[in-house]
């Protein structure tokens, strides 16, 4: 009895530690004091480091110390992707929410360089998914400047299609071609490609090559004609009118311009 008594009390104290530490990590990832937000930048400065890594790789996998980063980066984020497990108060849905299942792929090229090399240049979605995270956009919000967040995000949009196509040309095309000689040609095209200069100096060989081009000169221009809307049109607010729906008003709207209905939008400015 008293074996099992202590038995007892020692998985309610690991239940309780274990209770605590995602309140803690809940507090960091989602909290808005100033020890959430320090904690909630150096996160940030770490994923842009690691991003780095990301855009960089084709250049130092060559180095001998490439695999040392290589599985110091996939440790980093599994002890991120541990943290947000344990901080969300719904594992479930968290797990099936798109950027979490890009982050555990990205992890599996970590850990299996040599077998999903040919799958490393999609990495640079990282970039995509932080983006997805709401704390890198509350100082945005704390400083009244919530209208910018639509064309950073358009920017990272046009960034992250950038290096993935440049991956994609590099790991396919690259010595295939004599046009494509390293990393450096495979962006050269790339944005020559989106942006429909066509210099004709590098271009893809064969029938997949013209269908890689074209799909990268239609997304191209949509993820441009994307940024310019979000950088030109007026600044809106996104508050869904509760009577027809519309998404997006005016900073200063007192009624829905749709239908007229009276709204209540939140004030950012404090």
């Amino acid at each position: 009895m008293n074996d099992h008594q202590h038995a007892s009390e020692k998985h309610e104290r690991h239940g309780n530690a274990l209770q605590r530490l995602r309140a803690r990590l809940r507090v960091l990832y989602h909290g808005h004091s100033r020890e959430a937000l320090r904690f909630q930048f150096a996160v940030l400065i770490v994923d842009l480091a690691i991003i780095a890594f990301f855009i960089a790789t084709p250049l130092l996998r060559g180095e001998p110390a490439f695999l040392w980063f290589d599985y110091s980066v996939a440790a980093l984020l599994a002890l991120d992707l541990t943290a947000r497990a344990l901080a969300t108060s719904d594992l479930m849905r968290w797990a099936r929410q798109l950027p979490v299942i890009i982050d555990v792929f990205i992890l599996l090229t970590l850990l299996m360089p040599t077998w999903l090399v040919n799958l490393g240049f999609l990495r640079i979605l990282r970039l995509w998914t932080i983006s997805r995270t709401g704390f890198i956009w509350r100082p945005l919000r704390k400083r009244n400047l919530s209208h910018l967040r639509e064309p950073i995000q358009a920017v990272i949009n046009l960034l992250v299609f950038l290096f993935v196509v440049t991956g994609f040309v590099y790991t396919f095309f690259a010595r295939r071609d004599n046009s494509i000689e390293g990393y450096i040609d495979a962006l050269y095209f790339t944005v020559a490609t989106v942006t429909t200069t066509g210099f004709g100096d590098i271009t893809l060989p064969g029938t997949w090559g013209k269908l890689t081009s074209i799909v990268v000169m239609i997304v191209g221009i949509s993820l441009f004609v994307r940024l310019a809307q979000s950088i030109f049109r007026p600044n809106k607010v996104r508050f869904p009118c509760p009577q027809c729906g519309l998404q997006r008003h005016d900073q200063d709207a007192v009624h829905c311009k749709a239908c007229g209905y009276l709204l209540n939008i939140p004030d950012d400015t404090d």
